[in-house]
């Protein structure tokens, strides 16, 4: 089979996917499709009957149609003045009922276009809050947010610049032909002779402006990663003074949209004058024909008029293809998201656990991870976690020790082995119940633009204020959100630029303990926390770890020693496990961090 055939049944295959989306409103299409219909039937009448008032005015025999007689109520039509005053009065009101159709056509597409949109983007979205963290290494969150809103929002053209306005332009251009050649087909052969040039600048506008809106659309999907990237990182930018280096790098992409901006315009500023100049032959071709032979005023300007009726929708219709098609490929794009299977499945209905409580006991089994291909940054890890115990992660950087957390929530899935919680494999507990039950503070903390209300609950609104100070308070954190302007209520910004690194942090642990979850993760929870909120953290740690179970990464020795186990792990392998003593009394891998940190210490007192 040749591309063309695939190419056409691929396109097929993907609008029928989009029309899946139409059928909630599907009332409103087949309401669409009856008034393109009549929008077409109705195009030649008022030509026509410019005609008929020319030709009484000149003082010809003019026949009136009988469905024209009964519309005006059989009244005498035989004097050229009743004649042109009764046909105009009725061409206008056919003038506003035309009108109020084309409006309501314009209206219930483009209404018809905008929910589908809606609800496309919600199901977009719902996709993309459910991919595996795997997707967003790899893939440039500006990507996403132009699949999500630039891609989606240009499905919205195919309802109302696209298929439907399409099909309502074919059937006039056909129907007004039909006419023509009713009237007088030797004088409408003669006006379409200058057609077949028209007809193949229309299809290389179409394809030029097509492959330009493909250059346009890949432009804006760079624009929109690189920005999106830079103004997140802007400190890094400044901070390393690459503001120029960033700048010209942009201004590169920018000259990309600009060019691929520019063909198309170019396309355009060809097109036009070459459909007004074939416009204007057939015209004159039209007007020399009558002039030849006996003149017909009338006919003339009726086929004049017919001649825009045709030649107005295909100086539009090639356009009009152009942005069905960048409809069809931003759908392309969007469903691609769509059948991204690298989810979080759940488990069937027969498979799924969800105990009335969980403990909070682990077990790592043989687990060996890879977030590309084969390269393993976890290899073989095996070891056990009674509920309630503490057990520190401890190792050089890319060790592996966050790896093992993310797996733990089911953030990626593992290569081999398995997880278990409570003795119950990780991938038959319902996501849901599995993460409420794990709380989690990390290293590099997320805030949301709003209030530190809304950043502790995530806008949960089961949780209640009352709750909230409870837990500040539990873990002795009411004072310090009190010191903030608004309490509560103080807005943090994007991600939290207006309060210091230490200050997020002791913020996430009030979101992160506020569920008073079964298992605790603290992923170098006081590395970016001054001394004084250190020792406050430190406390409520203390407190919030005992009864259950928890697992803690630092690089600050210090901070583990009490841990019931400590995990010692090199380059995705587990090197050594015991209790700190134990690891110091083999003399190995932990002693010889403990060595150098104690003599970083020695040196400076606060480097740890």
């Amino acid at each position: 089979m040749s591309d063309a055939p695939k190419k056409k049944i691929f396109q097929f295959s993907l609008l029928s996917r989009v029309f899946l989306f139409v059928k909630p409103y599907r009332k409103f299409f087949y309401i669409s499709l009856v008034l393109a219909i009549v929008m077409a039937a109705f195009a030649p009448i008022r030509p026509y009957l410019i005609r008929l008032t020319i030709d009484k005015a000149a003082g010809r025999n003019v026949h009136v149609p009988a469905w024209l007689n009964d519309i005006l109520f059989r009244t005498d039509l035989s004097t050229p003045a009743r004649f042109i005053l009764y046909v105009t009065l009725f061409q206008i009101v056919f003038l506003l009922v035309e009108t109020a159709i084309r409006f309501s056509f314009t209206f219930i597409t483009a209404w018809l276009g905008q929910n589908v949109v809606k609800d496309l983007r919600v199901t977009v979205f719902n996709k993309v809050i459910g991919l595996n963290l795997r997707q967003f290494d790899k893939t440039p969150i500006g990507t996403l947010t132009t699949r999500t809103i630039n891609d989606i929002e240009s499905i919205n053209d195919i309802f109302s610049d696209g298929l439907i306005p399409i099909i309502s332009d074919l059937l006039t251009i056909v129907i007004t032909l039909v006419t023509m050649f009713w009237m007088d087909w030797q004088l409408t052969l003669i006006a379409l002779i200058p057609f077949p040039v028209l007809i193949l600048a229309t299809y290389y506008f179409k394809e030029s402006v097509n492959k330009s809106f493909i250059r346009v659309r890949n432009a804006v999907a760079s624009l929109n990663a690189f920005v999106q990237e830079h103004i997140t990182g802007m400190g890094i930018v400044q901070a390393f003074a690459a503001e120029d280096r960033e700048f010209n790098k942009f201004n590169e992409i920018n000259k990309e949209h600009r060019n691929a901006n520019i063909k198309a315009i170019f396309a355009y500023s060809v097109f036009f004058p070459v459909v007004e100049l074939v416009l204007a032959i057939s015209t004159g071709l039209a007007v020399y024909w009558i002039a030849d032979r006996h003149l017909q005023p009338g006919l003339l300007v009726a086929f004049i008029l017919y001649l825009n009726q045709i030649f107005r929708p295909l100086r539009v219709i090639a356009d009009k293809f152009n942005v069905f098609q960048m409809g069809m490929i931003a759908a392309e794009r969007v469903f691609k998201v769509l059948d991204n299977d690298d989810v979080t499945e759940e488990p069937t209905a027969d498979n799924i656990q969800q105990p009335a409580v969980m403990k909070g006991a682990i077990e790592f089994k043989q687990v060996s991870f890879a977030y590309i291909d084969d390269n393993y940054v976890l290899k073989n890890i095996s070891f056990n976690v009674k509920a309630g115990e503490t057990v520190a992660l401890v190792g050089h950087t890319g060790s592996g020790k966050t790896s093992i957390i993310s797996l733990l929530n089911r953030l990626y899935h593992i290569q081999q082995g398995e997880i278990k919680i409570d003795g119950i494999n990780i991938e038959q507990y319902d996501t849901d119940f599995l993460r409420r039950n794990i709380g989690v503070v990390l290293q590099d903390v997320f805030l949301f633009s709003g209030s530190v209300m809304d950043n502790i609950t995530l806008r949960n609104p089961s949780i209640s204020r009352e709750e909230v100070i409870a837990a500040a308070k539990m873990i002795d954190m009411d004072n310090f959100i009190m010191q903030l302007p608004n309490g509560y209520d103080y807005n943090v910004m994007e991600r939290g630029s207006t309060l210091s690194l230490g200050q997020r942090q002791l913020i996430s642990f009030i979101r992160a303990l506020l569920y008073n979850p079964a298992i605790l993760i603290l992923d170098e929870a006081t590395s970016s926390i001054d001394t004084e909120s250190e020792l406050l953290i430190q406390k409520a740690i203390d407190t919030l770890i005992k009864g259950r179970t928890s697992i803690v990464i630092a690089h600050r020795l210090s901070t583990i020693r009490k841990a019931n186990k400590i995990i010692v792990l090199d380059k995705g392998e587990i090197k050594e496990m015991g209790t700190h003593d134990e690891l110091l009394a083999m003399n190995g891998f932990y002693a010889n961090l403990h060595k150098m940190q104690f003599e970083k210490q020695k040196k400076n007192p606060l480097a740890v």
